[in-house]
């Protein structure tokens, strides 16, 4: 097998790990939970959970991926043969994920289109639904909605040419450009945002704390919630990534950089929305809480409309929806490379193969969510396979490591050898104790509520179909993988 590649820098693989971190979810999902789990005083267990859950688990996969240098699935195998499928389960997540993550970018840039000259009109909900994705009932397909197909099919040109590339031609080159340019844009957001009427008062409604929340477990469970989701852990990306660093490598220091740097940019974009909201809120002489919202109901809907009342709306629009392109980019690179390391490593093929292998069918299966039931799809698939997928998996991930294999002070020591920042008892505490009480709990407040109320009201079939069944598929396919064995001429690199 030709020799693993490796990143060009340090300061190559730490923009891929933040570009992987940073996505669109710092964006839309971040400022609302902090708003709706007490503001400022959600600050408190969301550095809690980032110093006890966040970093620690990124210490963890760094540290997997380099002392074993490998993909995630290979890399569990070489921890314990029985953990494989464990890793490709998380590869199969991504891959999952990577299918639908497309179809956002290229809302996005469809928007960024639609922003010069705000053609979204003055319901930009209804157009968004009606008139741009022409959406169906939940479970109808329906027909391919040309306006989001073709930005797909640019989407994934992208995607296939920068992953083509490599590691340090593709991958950190097109990070090198990505990250930058996304910082540079979302500063001028930002600082747009809080010269608009209103501004202060929507700052003054992120940031005003309300500390009789602070004692309420579930704003502590939505705070590990947000870190958990946020930093991109066992989706087998950073075990992958960090599978690239040269031998010596400082993984414990990259780990805490690469958990503020994206806590910095989460809370760049509250200030940033709230700003914006808060603007809103004063053009309609209503309350801030009256006009929060998150997820694609924010992006899509509300912020169109705020957009279209601001002074040079057409430039912030552009500015706006470009940086939702760019954070999607990055992540989408990221999550495409989980599988494309795997096939490669597992059925001894090309990286050329690989790529055309596993992205050629995440592709094929991209133009699913292009059609006009391709909202209620992609909300559903979304919602399940974070739950039911990457929650889930980091539960058993980490409950694999630290209670089965008992491996929790062999990586310690691994990383301790080559970093600067020494892990103590601390790290062991919150791996093997904390982390998995705190994971469970999520999972199964999660499991009976959506139980007894099934997600948005959509109808049962589909649920199960598009739902349950493809959160099961991705570990029953797992398994069933993990029944191959390595290619014997496999070597060491």
């Amino acid at each position: 097998m030709e020799q693993r590649s490796q990143w060009g820098s340090r300061i190559g693989f730490l923009l891929a790990a933040i570009g992987s971190a940073v996505g669109l979810g710092n964006i839309w999902r971040f400022p609302a939970t902090a708003f709706d789990n007490g503001g400022g005083a959600f600050f408190v267990p969301y550095l809690f959970a980032l110093l006890t859950a966040g970093i620690p688990l990124l210490i963890m996969e760094y540290t997997i991926g380099h002392k074993y240098r490998s993909s995630s699935p290979r890399s569990f195998s070489k921890i314990n043969k029985k953990m494989e499928w464990v890793g490709w389960w998380q590869v199969l997540i991504s891959f999952v994920i990577s299918t639908y993550y497309p179809i956002i970018i290229a809302w996005s840039i469809m928007y960024a289109y639609f922003s010069i000259g705000t053609k979204w009109g003055d319901d930009p909900t209804n157009f968004f639904v009606a008139d741009f994705l022409e959406v169906a009932d939940a479970g109808v397909f329906g027909s391919i909605v040309p306006s989001v197909l073709f930005p797909v099919i640019l989407v994934w040109i992208f995607v296939f040419f920068f992953l083509g590339r490599g590691v340090k031609k593709g991958i950190e080159f097109a990070n090198r450009i990505f990250i930058p340019a996304l910082l540079v844009v979302f500063i001028i957001i930002v600082v747009r945002a809080l010269t608009l009427p209103g501004a202060i008062d929507g700052l003054d409604a992120f940031f005003k704390p309300d500390w009789s929340r602070i004692a309420d477990g579930s704003v502590w469970i939505a705070a590990y919630g947000q870190i958990f989701f946020s930093l991109s852990i066992a989706f087998a990306i950073m075990i992958t990534y960090s599978s690239y660093l040269p031998k010596k490598s400082d993984i414990t220091n990259n780990a805490f950089i690469t958990g503020f740097a994206n806590s910095s940019f989460e809370l760049l974009a509250g200030i940033g929305v709230f700003a914006v909201l808060g603007f809103m809120a004063y053009q309609t002489s209503q309350p801030v809480s009256e006009v929060v919202a998150d997820g694609v109901g924010l992006a899509f809907m509300v912020f169109p409309e705020i957009i279209s009342q601001m002074p040079a709306s057409s430039f912030f629009g552009f500015l706006f929806f470009g940086s939702l392109v760019l954070a999607g980019l990055s992540s989408m690179i990221s999550i495409s490379e989980t599988y494309i390391a795997a096939v490669q490593e597992k059925f001894s093929v090309s990286r050329g193969k690989a790529l055309m292998l596993g992205g050629g069918l995440a592709a094929l299966v991209s133009l699913l969510y292009a059609t006009q039931g391709g909202l209620n799809l992609l909300d559903t698939v979304d919602y399940f396979i974070n739950n039911y997928g990457v929650a889930l998996a980091g539960l058993v991930e980490v409950v694999a490591i630290a209670w089965f294999a008992r491996a929790l002070k062999d990586l310690q020591h691994h990383a301790d050898s080559i970093s600067d920042i020494k892990l103590g008892v601390w790290w062991r505490f919150c791996l093997g104790f904390l982390t998995p009480i705190v994971l469970g709990y999520m999972m199964v407040k999660n499991f009976l509520n959506d139980i007894n109320n099934p997600y948005e009201d959509y109808p049962i079939n589909f649920l199960i179909s598009y739902g349950w069944v493809v959160a099961a598929c991705a570990i029953l396919f797992g398994i069933i993988i993990s029944f191959k064995k390595w290619p014997t001429t496999d070597k060491e690199a």
